[in-house]
């Protein structure tokens, strides 16, 4: 499978939920992805300038495996503390890693800087990440410009003024074995939004209105860019889910797969003025085969690609 079917709504597999806080004046939010008891997690950060918050615990050194949730907020380094808010209210409904002394619960967090779009003062905190958690639902969730994709755009070589709108993307889809990989993917990036057909789908918009490759105009330039446009911070953020069993370790290689479908579908991409992280996630119970990694990281590639185009598209 090269693409997935836009028209193939597929739901986020069974008992993964997720919600959004939106600022719309301030044009910033967050969103949260609550995981099912005993889901494992892995992460991949490939961008030159990430915000990031407990990825190290869920990295490949650490020993803990479980993750209770995902933050993705807006607000740049501010916005972090959104995630204070959901781990108050998965400690308040009783989920989290066990410990002797109560169940702590295990909230990785990543930022998007969108500080320029709206009010600069206007940040995600613990309110809107608990806000965020009350709203999770199992269902297919809001695409566009809501949650942390609400001040979000790509392509920016000519200055934000010319950028074009992105958001929050969804894309899922089902192996042969019957599991369910899906995608969220919040886009915020520097570089263009590439289709299927290799066209820019979303980048600069051009003199004429019409987009300008972000590739090939930095090929063209005979001189260092005007860095003041270069200055603001873009990031792509993804999380994918799956009902396969991974351990921790697939969840990592699984993640490390899904990126090269940011690659597939943002050009240029992991660059110094990007932020980008993917996180995976999975509540699949038993062994993990040799081959399910690869299986699932191919199809994770396939669906991350999918909703950072469905991000443009919702978000216009």
């Amino acid at each position: 499978m090269s693409e997935v079917d836009p028209s193939a709504v597929v739901s986020p597999p069974r008992g993964f939920e997720i919600g959004h806080w939106t600022d719309l004046e301030g044009a910033t939010g967050c969103t949260v992805v609550l995981a099912p008891a005993g889901a494992r997690g892995g992460v991949d950060v490939r961008g030159g300038g990430p915000g990031t918050r407990e990825t190290d615990v869920i990295g490949p050194f650490a020993g803990t495996s479980e993750v209770t949730g995902v933050a993705l907020c807006g607000g740049s380094a501010f916005g972090l503390a959104a995630a204070d808010g959901a781990v108050r209210w998965l400690e308040q409904h009783g989920r989290g890693y066990a410990t002797p002394a109560g169940r702590v619960p295990i909230v990785p967090a990543a930022v998007v800087y969108d500080l320029v779009e709206g009010d600069a003062a206007a940040r995600p905190g613990p309110d809107a990440g608990y806000a965020a958690c009350e709203a999770a639902a199992g269902d297919i969730p809001e695409r566009g410009r809501v949650g942390a994709g609400t001040g979000a755009a790509v392509g920016k070589i000519l200055g934000r003024e010319r950028s074009t709108p992105a958001g929050i993307g969804f894309a899922a889809s089902r192996s042969g074995a019957g599991e369910t990989v899906a995608a969220l993917a919040v886009v915020n990036a520097f570089g263009d939004v590439i289709g299927e057909d290799g066209r820019v789908l979303g980048g600069a918009v051009g003199d004429e209105g019409k987009p300008v490759s972000t590739a090939g105009t930095i090929a063209a330039m005979e001189g260092p860019p005007d860095w003041a446009r270069l200055e603001e911070r873009n990031t792509t953020l993804v999380c994918v889910m799956t009902d396969a069993t991974l351990d921790k370790a697939a969840c990592a290689r699984v993640a490390r797969m899904a990126s090269g479908g940011v690659a597939r579908a943002i050009d240029p991409v992991f660059s110094d003025v990007d932020g980008d992280v993917v996180f995976c996630l999975s509540s699949g119970t038993g062994d993990t085969q040799r081959f399910t990694p690869i299986s699932i990281g191919t199809l994770a590639a396939t669906v991350t690609a999918a909703a950072i185009r469905d991000s443009v598209r919702a978000a216009s």
